[in-house]
């Protein structure tokens, strides 16, 4: 894949000033990630802020215990708010990134990116605006997490998964941890929705079959 002027791909930098966007052009590297590869890890502190080019990172928490628990996503076309929150307090990460797909980013060193939160009223708004909007969508997880029902949580979660799709490839305990819970009660919720016919299951996959109740019961949150 060639790529000519990455700036374009991202809403957030097609606004900045020409000038910035030459800056971000000159200081920024190409790197790519093979799924099933860590895209970062907990204890590594960021050397660089990441825009996801093409591809999907999931950014997922696990416990002293060992459950984890998915945070969020980062989608083509995003930025990773992680990565931002971790530069800025300059902290190691406490989550770990994976490529779900195979994964393009690019990648602006730290130099780069304190100098131009410093010096570019535009990118530092920019970087802000990012950060905030996925800080909101850090709160709906814990929201959910704390008071959301499991049965609504995971039909919503199932729903998302599929997208267009009638059918997910996905195991009991991936669903688990989708929910920060453990794979014994995702696993029975699953079976009275395969008795309500909302659902029915094969191994490692599981199939749509009544979409509109299961998007009735995922709005009910």
């Amino acid at each position: 894949m060639t790529i000519t002027d990455w700036t374009e791909r991202f809403q957030g930098t097609r606004r900045l000033p020409q000038s910035v966007r030459q800056r971000l052009q000159k200081a920024a590297r190409i790197v790519r990630v093979p799924k099933g590869g860590q895209v970062f890890g907990p204890d590594n502190i960021p050397d660089s802020l990441l825009f996801l080019y093409e591809g999907r990172i999931r950014v997922s928490q696990r416990s002293d215990s060992g459950r984890e628990i998915v945070l969020y996503r980062v989608e083509a076309g995003e930025s990773c708010v992680l990565t931002t929150a971790c530069m800025l307090a300059e902290e190691a990460y406490n989550a770990e990134g994976l490529a779900e797909t195979d994964v393009t980013a690019i990648a602006l060193p730290k130099l780069a990116f304190d100098r131009l939160v410093a010096e570019e009223d535009a990118f530092r708004q920019f970087v802000f605006e990012a950060y905030s909007r996925r800080l909101i969508d850090l709160l709906r997880v814990v929201d959910d997490v704390a008071f959301g029902n499991l049965d609504v949580r995971l039909a919503a979660r199932l729903l998302a998964l599929a997208g267009a799709e009638a059918e997910i490839a996905t195991t009991h305990q991936q669903l688990a941890s989708e929910l920060g819970t453990a794979r014994e009660v995702v696993s029975r919720i699953l079976q009275d929705f395969q008795k309500r016919e909302l659902i029915a299951q094969s191994r490692g996959r599981i199939t749509l079959t009544d979409r509109g109740a299961l998007e009735k019961l995922a709005q009910s949150m």
